[in-house]
């Protein structure tokens, strides 16, 4: 088949190895230009220099709504066009062009976790398993008919830096089972159970502000979701910024008032925090690691050197 390929980060450049990789002739590559936002500077493997080094033609786009673009498309002749971290909607025109139409690529297992950053809100939200979908790309957001899905178990240790490594890896496989389906003719496309849906929006700084109400459970989660070098969570210690790098649930019971800078525990320092609700459970955060604004990491035992005051959502 002729596969042209929409995708940006080390998403779109997985999948386009994957492509390269898979006998099919990769006759275009679309990506976006570089970006300055947060989420946008890490996994960023150039999309654009892959395609280069393997001769197939390069068009930059932060949008998809141009002429330009659209007439190169009808050139280029594909049988398919594969998709994966696109960050923006494709019109009809272009995902309904090729014969077979376009695949997306997403990392989660939809209907679940549509939109932005799954990884992270999923596990936010104590998700069990996480994932990457091969789905056909519709007028909806991530809502097309699934052909593939790869999971992965979510460990209690586990970092939205390590679901990253391990459904990354998934994205090959992935990529090079589907395309064969899809050129066999054994293609099998089950359409998504929408009652089921779930669509998060993209992250934002607010998003990494730290509520000392939730429960010491969901705040270690909070912790973990967003591990270096995603932007971490944070609070403000006397009126300036600190970043929760490592943190655990007390072994301890602690009550009080949540935010509260409790006591020494093992090698950090308890924070009370919310009452879990549906146990009353106390227990704190326990805090082990620190980063100021400055970018020094600290010891929470050296950060911290009395015990008393408050963290809080804002100076």
């Amino acid at each position: 088949m002729r596969v042209v390929m929409f995708g940006y980060q080390t998403w779109g450049h997985r999948t386009l190895q994957a492509l390269l990789d898979s006998g099919h002739e990769v006759v275009l590559a679309v990506t976006h230009p570089k970006s300055d936002h947060a989420y946008e500077k890490i996994w960023s493997d150039s999309v654009a220099d892959l395609a280069e080094q393997h001769g197939v033609p390069v068009l930059l786009r932060s949008r998809p709504d141009d002429d330009e673009l659209l007439r190169v498309l009808k050139e280029a002749d594909p049988d398919l066009i594969v998709a994966n971290n696109w960050r923006t909607w494709l019109p009809p025109e272009i995902f309904d062009l090729p014969p077979h139409g376009t695949l997306n690529i997403h990392d989660s297992l939809l209907p679940t976790y549509a939109g932005f950053s799954p990884l992270i809100w999923a596990l936010i939200n104590g998700e069990k398993e996480v994932g990457v979908t091969a789905h056909r790309m519709d007028a909806e957001l991530d809502m097309g008919d699934v052909l593939l899905q790869r999971s992965v178990p979510v460990g209690p240790h586990d970092t939205a830096t390590d679901l990253f490594h391990r459904t990354v890896d998934l994205i090959g496989p992935l990529v090079t089972d589907s395309l064969e389906l899809i050129a066999s003719g054994r293609a099998v496309w089950t359409p998504q159970d929408r009652s089921r849906s779930s669509f998060f929006h993209k992250r934002s700084p607010e998003d990494s502000r730290i509520d000392w109400t939730w429960p010491a459970e969901d705040l270690e989660r909070f912790v973990r979701a967003q591990s270096d070098p995603y932007p971490n969570a944070f609070t403000h210690h006397r009126g300036k910024r600190v970043r929760i790098v490592s943190a655990a649930v007390s072994e301890g019971r602690y009550g009080g008032t949540p935010g509260r800078i409790f006591i020494r525990e093992g090698d950090g320092i308890v924070i009370v925090a919310g009452a879990e609700a549906r146990s009353g459970r106390l227990a704190g955060l326990l805090v082990k690691r620190v980063r100021t604004e400055d970018g020094i990491e600290h010891a929470a035992t050296d950060y911290f050197r009395t015990m008393g005051g408050y963290l809080t959502a804002r100076p």
